[in-house]
């Protein structure tokens, strides 16, 4: 149905190598990554920051189709998604994504909103290529 592209570009290795990603938009161009930035605070990104903007943003976007899909037309969802990073023998996996959603859907009842939730936190896309345990916290206004 569709194919969406990024490249990567590391020059030097490990700790002292600076990295470079772009996305196929142009809405990252360029845009550094690195061990300072993964690790330390180096301004720049890091690839579960980007993990966590892509599950937040998919699941956000599935949950509201969902609730479009139910007959509601107005309202506000905002999610954030923490996606961990342990270490693991010689290596690191990234062990799970925190879904936090802060929801106003007037008029619907608790249970059809948590219903609708879980669906989406099951569902989108993003949730489904992740391999880690996914949680959802929900707050409805």
């Amino acid at each position: 149905m569709t194919t969406r592209t990024a490249t990567a570009r590391y020059v030097g290795f490990g700790k002292e190598g600076k990295g470079q990603i772009s996305t196929q938009s142009g809405v990252l161009d360029a845009t550094p990554y690195g061990f300072n930035t993964r690790f330390g605070d180096e301004k720049g990104s890091n690839p579960e920051e980007l993990i966590a903007a892509a599950h937040a943003s998919c699941f956000t976007m599935a949950l509201s189709f969902a609730l479009a899909k139910a007959g509601f037309s107005d309202g506000t969802l905002e999610t954030s998604a923490a996606v961990k990073l342990e270490a693991e023998g010689d290596g690191f996996t990234v062990t799970r994504s925190d879904l936090t959603l802060k929801a106003e859907v007037p008029g619907i009842a608790p249970d059809q909103f948590e219903a609708l939730a879980a669906g989406a936190k099951a569902n989108c896309p993003i949730s489904k290529l992740l391999n880690a345990e996914i949680t959802l916290t929900h707050t409805l206004a």
